[in-house]
């Protein structure tokens, strides 16, 4: 699968705002966003017309799925299943983000950033419901507990991100137990608590044409 590696500053710069690609670093004065809240390249700075359609739509889209680390297809096969479940499409597809094994780990302060929970999940460090999982697509059910192996809770940087876990609070849908280095899927996500603007519909518009 193609995998970015280039600088992720860069991309929140492209969308102008931040996308907390980077952890820690986001929300210190050394963001890259709050020092040149400008796109990136030759022309950053220059006048843009006004965007079309087609061009706020696609916006919406690159920054959703750069913001939950996905490549294109991923992201298209996600929509995919989400227009097929019963409910709102735009709501259905957050909610299939939200639950991804990745993004929970990351919820729950196990990690700084959605990069480096798929880095833990990748390295067997998470588990559910006691069981070794490597796969940061994993989708999570009501019920399932995720935890840190208790071999790994010793890593300096797993520890200093469910102490810093106040800064991002834990949403009401999951339930951490700090101690444990574990947390619950309580119930389903919760559109309203999705702070970041994101404007679900303009990606359900794109897919539908």
């Amino acid at each position: 699968m193609a995998r970015y590696r280039g600088s992720v500053c860069r991309l929140c710069r492209r969308e102008t705002q931040k996308l907390y690609l980077k952890g820690d670093r986001c929300y210190s004065d050394k963001c890259a966003v709050e020092r040149r809240a400008f796109p990136p390249g030759q022309h950053g700075q220059g006048r843009r017309g006004k965007a079309s359609d087609y061009g706020l739509q696609l916006r919406e889209k690159q920054k959703v799925k750069r913001m939950y680390g996905l490549a294109e297809k991923q992201f298209k096969l996600t929509y995919v299943k989400a227009a097929r479940i019963k409910g709102v499409t735009g709501q259905n597809l957050l909610m299939l983000l939200e639950l991804r094994l990745d993004n929970v780990a990351y919820r729950l302060g196990f990690a700084s950033s959605r990069i480096q929970a798929r880095h833990w999940v990748r390295h067997g460090h998470i588990t559910i419901n006691g069981k070794r999982v490597d796969i940061p697509s994993a989708r999570l059910k009501v019920g399932d507990v995720v935890a840190v192996r208790e071999k790994s809770r010793e890593i300096a940087q797993i520890k200093a991100s469910l102490e810093a876990v106040a800064r991002r609070t834990v949403p009401s849908w999951l339930e951490l137990d700090n101690a444990n280095f574990s947390g619950s899927v309580k119930a389903l996500p919760n559109r309203e608590e999705l702070t970041l603007p994101m404007q679900e519909q303009l990606i359900v518009e794109l897919y539908s044409k």
